[in-house]
């Protein structure tokens, strides 16, 4: 606009008078500018909110379904993701790996007592103390402090009392960070102090039950624990260790087809997890999600944030992180030029899900983590997702169906101006028939939302390419300004018009009827009307304006504005040169896609 606008100025002031020449400037302003884009916009990505809505998908902020379409890495937590997050306590085992009911109860003091957001694991801990008839243990025990947990202790302590005034400290979590704050161990009655040959011992049966699916969590408490007032951190030493609980959180059965279905698709699944290794490997092992090595979140401590994005090209599945780790991750796979979505339903994954191009939650999350999301599914199922992204490209695929468009019709319309203005004696269109002109086919690109996508193109992630706008609109816009000059050689030579009204009358009527001619062309890669049809609200929207635009002239309406009623021989240029310009633009549209490997 900025470099054809004082062109058009100057070329058309020598031949008019000023006000006319920088009127119809304004008018080509305002006929290349994409005014129905925030439109166009909003109704493409409102129609396709409601789409989503109907797969299960909650569209949060209409700005992120472009980029829940253009996603090409996925990152998700383990549990409910990949698994059933029906979490079931399957074992309660003392330090040699037999069954002990003492473990299982002071693993229900602590769950049952700890006052922080109860997770699945306390849920079940809970569940099957009270199948084994503990709950007896509430009225017995009070609970006098707490030392809640995080992600850098990773476990969580419960100091409580019993009826004979006997203080207990109780602690469980993960059997790495238990094992440090234990000095002696408790088997059947008898505490003896720890050894390196224990700790190995622990440490062996504790990696058996993952490799077999299993999260293991280690219980532990000591009686010795002194009349302090309060309890924090530094309390938690010279544990005696009790025991482990083994939790089973079997895999989906979906989970395997909705990983292959996105990795067709172009999406990435990557894990990160708040879990050990070994149980990670187990569940995605299952459901085929495969990696040479699992990394730690210790690891990538060690690593500089390139060293991270190198291990990030080849590594899918990251186990034992912390919130911060993760949102490390998903920073640094933005950086590196990917369009990330993160999936996550807890506490600790809002930073993540702030970090990510995409924030996907469910509705059965925490509240912080649904406020942190862009968009909230209901129903934790990768297949679920896999419907909204195919919902974000459409959405994505309409949209820039229209920007296409308006770019090259508009970008050759002025070129047509130019060289109108340099060779004609008067003006080729005047500036209220230009106006309303735009207005009819910019109503018929109004149901462009609405419109059908090739499933090819659905096929792989899409993403904003100003270059590929670029390139488009110098390839098609000369294309379609080319026809112009065919209307104007015709009009002129062939049928020998040297009256400005009857020659704006002809192209505004022409005008209208190629680009909505146009549109049909551009909207697909492959044959359009044959290989891939319009939807109906398309083809109608596109059928009745471009009869208005031939009936125009002879109307009150259109003898306001300045345009005349012409033979009906005049139909022959009006429709017959859209026409071969459909024919021409199939060719030229093989050629593009050959050199630019895209279309849309």
């Amino acid at each position: 606009m900025l470099i054809m606008i004082p062109i058009v100025f100057i070329l058309t002031a020598r031949k008019h008078e000023t006000l006319t020449a920088f009127t119809f400037a304004v008018a080509i302003a305002i006929g290349i500018t994409p005014l129905l884009l925030p439109v166009i916009l909003s109704s493409s990505l409102s129609k396709g909110a409601i789409r989503m809505s109907r797969k299960k998908t909650i569209v949060k902020s209409l700005d992120s379904i472009q980029s829940f379409g253009a996603m090409n890495i996925l990152c998700t937590d383990k549990t409910g993701t990949l698994t059933e997050d029906r979490i079931v306590l399957e074992k309660y085992l003392d330090i040699n790996g037999n069954e002990d009911i003492r473990v299982l109860k002071h693993a229900f003091l602590n769950s049952y007592f700890q006052t922080g957001l109860k997770g699945n694991i306390d849920e079940a801990v809970i569940s099957r103390a009270f199948e084994n008839k503990l709950d007896s243990l509430i009225q017995k025990y009070t609970k006098i402090d707490e030392i809640p947990f995080d992600f850098s202790r990773r476990r969580l302590s419960v100091i409580v009392s019993d009826d004979t005034g006997k203080k207990q400290m109780i602690t469980k979590g993960a059997v790495e960070e238990i094992l440090s704050i234990c000095s002696f161990v408790d088997y059947k009655g008898e505490v003896s102090k720890i050894t390196k040959e224990i700790k190995d011992n622990i440490k062996k049966i504790s990696k058996d039950l993952n490799k077999n699916g299993l999260r293991v969590v280690a219980v532990c408490q000591k009686n010795d624990i002194g009349q302090n007032a309060t309890f924090d951190v530094n309390s938690e030493k010279n544990m005696v260790l009790m025991g482990f609980i083994g939790f089973l959180d079997p895999p989906k059965e979906s989970a395997k087809i909705a990983i292959e279905k996105l990795n067709n698709s172009g999406i990435r699944v990557i894990v990160l997890t708040g879990d050990n290794a070994e149980v990670t490997r187990c569940i995605c092992e299952k459901v085929n999600l495969h990696s040479k090595k699992i990394f730690l979140g210790s690891d990538i401590d060690k690593l500089s944030d390139q060293g991270v994005i190198r291990v990030l090209k080849k590594v899918n599945i990251f186990a034992k992180l912390s919130p911060i780790q993760k949102a490390r991750i998903v920073r640094l796979l933005k950086e590196d030029g990917n369009i990330v979505g993160y999936m996550g339903d807890g506490i600790n994954d809002s930073p993540s899900l702030t970090n990510s191009d995409v924030g996907i939650s469910v509705d059965t999350a925490v509240d912080i983590a649904k406020e942190a999301a862009d968009i909230i599914l209901l129903e934790k199922d990768l297949n679920v997702l896999l419907d909204g992204v195919t919902e974000g490209r459409r959405t994505f695929a309409n949209l820039m169906k229209y920007i296409k468009l308006a770019v090259s019709f508009n970008f050759g319309e002025v070129t047509s101006v130019i060289i109108a203005s340099i060779l004609l004696p008067f003006l080729p269109i005047t500036p209220i028939q230009l106006l309303v002109q735009s207005l009819l086919y910019d109503f018929g690109q109004l149901t462009l939302p609405f419109d059908n996508v090739d499933e090819e193109y659905l096929k792989e992630p899409k993403r904003w390419n100003i270059n590929s706008l670029k390139s488009f609109m110098l390839f098609m816009g000369p294309l379609s300004s080319c026809f112009d000059m065919i209307v104007f050689a015709s009009i002129w030579f062939i049928f020998g018009i040297r009256e400005a009204a009857v020659f704006q009358t002809i192209w505004f009527s022409y005008g209208v009827v190629s680009n909505l001619v146009g549109m049909h062309v551009i909207r697909t890669a492959k044959l359009p009307f044959i290989e891939s049809n319009a939807n109906k609200f398309v083809y109608a929207s596109s059928i009745i304006l471009s009869i208005i635009a031939i009936i125009v002239p002879y109307t009150v309406l259109g003898h306001f504005i300045g345009l005349v009623s012409n033979p009906i021989s005049y139909l022959s240029i009006i429709i017959g040169v859209p026409i071969l310009y459909c024919f021409v633009a199939l060719f030229a549209k093989k050629i593009y896609i050959k050199k630019y490997g895209e279309w849309i």
